[in-house]
């Protein structure tokens, strides 16, 4: 991938980027057997690769310059604004909105936020692309005192950018390095962006975590559902549930789920074998945002999934107040990963199988030292951060004492 900024020493976010993307997907593997050579895994399956490029769906730009000349993109290392609304890690929907969003600044006459000063308005603008081209655009200010200007600007905005289905405000008074504040305000009728992936069209809401590359996501999302297919059980939690992107997926019916892939023309991941009935099964999902649950039950009730239900709570919490474990639990932790506390309790809790989906190696090398009753059955990488040393890691695992 040929980058101008990467070549001027703009930005250098992309830290392999001046590797072949071979050598990025096989050093990552490499690194990941060891950090787990611990724990050797019976299968490691072949690594899942992304495209070096138009792969991001979600643009976190800092709003630098000036009202008349912003930029949309980071800071350098005086703390001033460097634009990036080129960026070609962004979708091709992204890129083209910038233009819009970067005259809709000037047109409010939103004062970038300016750091070292402590003065201004506008911090962030955060635009989500979903499968179908549909925009959420968010802007993080201040103060609320801007909401009328933006009000203003809002039709002049929508005109430009018709495919901007959610537009909001977040506000963020505080001086700190935290992108979001806790309160929202929605602009636009609509308050979710459809993530539409095969079976399952997720609901996203502005506070929501979503995974950044969409054709992994669908790729990750498919091989659990497969592994959780093999072993079949009854009951399964989804701890770290987010917007339910693994829940929903595991709850889908079978056939369904076939027939989404068969429509898609997206090959099966690969597994060893499948054993996989096409009973109902019982699921939970535990996430500690309430809009990302908010958002989860919305999918679920309207793909009519009555026997999933989603609760807003502490993962670690939640499983520690539990009277009785099911078969499965399948967790996906922030790159802290999930702790000693939910480990320790994964290990004396009689749970057959965990599938644990990591974005960092380490923690789950550290998690997985606590829970010496559990196998690493199979593995695999997603590359859902090319052109950087990040990944993702799934494991399937199985009591084995």
């Amino acid at each position: 991938m040929q980058c101008s900024y990467f070549d001027a020493g703009i930005c250098r976010s992309c830290t392999l980027l001046d590797q072949p993307y071979a050598e990025q997907l096989a050093g990552k593997e490499r690194r990941s057997r060891e950090l787990l050579a611990a724990f050797p895994a019976a299968e490691w399956l072949p690594s899942a690769a992304s495209a070096q490029e138009g792969f991001r769906n979600k643009a976190k730009m800092v709003v630098g310059g000036t009202v008349d000349a912003p930029t949309l993109g980071i800071l350098d290392e005086r703390r001033r604004g460097v634009d990036l609304s080129r960026c070609p890690l962004c979708t091709d929907g992204i890129l083209a909105a910038m233009p819009a969003l970067t005259a809709f600044v000037s047109a409010a006459r939103l004062e970038p936020y300016d750091v070292p000063a402590r003065r201004g308005e506008l911090k962030y603008v955060l635009v989500t692309e979903s499968p179908d081209g549909e925009l959420m655009v968010r802007f993080v200010v201040r103060d609320e005192q801007v909401l009328p200007r933006i009000r203003r600007e809002l039709p002049a905005l929508q005109r430009a950018l018709p495919n901007a289905a959610v537009v909001s405000v977040n506000l963020q008074p505080e001086h700190k390095a935290i992108v979001e504040g806790e309160r929202e305000i929605v602009l636009t009728d609509r308050e979710t962006l459809p993530m539409r992936l095969g079976a399952v069209t997720l609901s996203l809401r502005p506070q929501s975590f979503f995974q950044t590359n969409t054709a992994i996501a669908i790729e990750l999302y498919a091989q659990a559902r497969a592994w959780i297919d093999e072993v079949d059980p009854a009951s399964l939690w989804d701890l770290y549930c987010g917007v339910g992107g693994f829940a929903l997926h595991a709850a889908v019916p079978l056939r369904r789920s076939l027939l989404a892939m068969a429509t898609d023309a997206r090959p099966a991941p690969p597994v060893s074998s499948t054993s996989a009935t096409d009973r109902p099964r019982d699921v939970t999902g535990i996430e500690v945002s309430p809009e990302a649950v908010a958002a989860a039950r919305e999918t679920a009730a309207a793909l009519g999934l009555d026997r999933v239900r989603f609760e807003a709570a502490d993962a670690t919490a939640f499983a520690l107040a539990a009277t009785e474990p099911p078969e499965l639990v399948l967790v996906n932790p922030p790159r802290r990963g999930i702790g000693a506390d939910l480990a320790a309790w994964l290990e004396r809790s009689g749970v057959r199988h965990v599938v644990y989906s990591s974005c960092n190696p380490v923690t789950l090398a550290s998690d997985l030292a606590v829970m010496p009753s559990f196998t690493v059955r199979r593995a695999r990488l997603f590359d859902m951060f090319p052109n950087t040393a990040h990944v993702e890691v799934i494991t399937l695992l199985e009591r084995v004492a």
